[in-house]
Formats: structure tokens, sequence, C-alpha cells
């Protein structure tokens, strides 16, 4: 089953930013671009290089028009622990999500029963809440922002135009393609 359009659930949950508790749910993100970036856990290996690697490009999502949201099984606490703690994790701006039930995993699909966490899996939630593009990998390998920020950003393009669609590697101001049967066998 693919979760391509899948609707994000009605869901409230506490998150990590800027030193302080707060609170998020769907209706905070409806409305603009998102990244829910899921992660095993906090203290571990793989993710803080991911992370900081997101914190590094979150000025570009921004100027995208996209929130990140990291998401982990994590407390809020913990994650407040973990920023104070390490320094790849203290350059984080962008929201992290606490979700100890694994609640947003299980609806984006990503909640491993095995290990009782999430897989690594990111999810780009157009503004009226449905998944237009994801990608779930396995928990060894970390992902790359800039490829997710190009994502993000291709994503946008064919939400505002979709008369056309992007080819492999494209990136804003590269040539789209207007789909038509004329194209057909030709490229």
């Amino acid at each position: 089953m693919t979760m391509l359009q899948h609707e994000l659930m009605d869901f409230t949950s506490n998150y990590y930013q800027d030193n302080e508790i707060k609170q998020i749910s769907k209706k905070d993100v409806l409305g603009h671009w998102s990244l829910f970036f899921f992660y095993p856990n906090d203290f571990s290996f793989v993710c803080p290089t991911e992370l900081e690697d997101l914190a590094d490009h979150y000025g570009e999502f921004k100027d995208a028009g996209c929130e990140i949201y990291s998401v982990s099984h994590d407390t809020e606490f913990v994650h407040k622990a973990w920023h104070e703690a390490n320094e790849k994790i203290n350059k984080i701006q962008f929201p992290m999500i606490a979700d100890p039930t694994n609640k947003l995993a299980r609806d984006l699909d990503t909640y491993d029963e095995v290990n009782g966490q999430a897989e690594r899996g990111d999810f780009i939630i157009s503004p009226d809440g449905k998944v237009v593009a994801y990608e779930v990998i396995s928990s060894n390998v970390g992902r790359n922002a800039e490829e997710i920020l190009r994502r993000v950003k291709a994503s946008q393009f064919v939400y505002e135009h979709g008369d056309q669609v992007c080819p492999a590697n494209w990136t804003p101001g590269d040539e789209t393609i207007e789909p038509s049967l004329d194209l057909v066998g030709q490229l």
C-alpha cells in the first residue's frame, strides 16, 4: 500500500524548540509545506549526522516555505537533554516532535514493531495535509538534506503546475516536461 496522498491524521504532540516545550497539532501544519523527518531515537549514531545536515540547510527549507519537523519516539524532555548535550543537535532550530506512543510513526507507516521505534522515513506533506513524496530506508543508512530539499521544491512545482512534470535531477529554473502523446518514445 502506498502512502502517497495519505492524509495526515488528527494528532496533538509535544515538541521541543528554542528551549521551550510546546504543543503541535494537525491544524498547525496545514496551510504550508512540511517535512516530517522520522529517525529511530535520540543519543544514537547516524541520527545526529542527519539532523545536523538538516539544521545546516534549515534556512533553505524555510526559504522554500517548508517547515521541518523531526520526529522520534523520545519524549520532549529527552529531545531537550540531547539538544543541550550534543553540539550537532544544538544547531537545530526546527521543532523536535515527541512521539512516545508512536502514533505519528504508525500513521505514516514507518513504525517498526520489532524494535519499537520509527524507521528512517521522511514525508513531504502538502499544505492540505497529504503525503506527496516519501522515503523509508534502512536504519543504518543516513539521508541527504539537499536531495530532500530538491524533492520538496519539485513537489511544490508540480503541486502548482499540474500540467508539467520534473525530470530526473530537476532543480528550480531547469526545464520541465509537459506530457503529450508527441513525446512518447522521444525522451
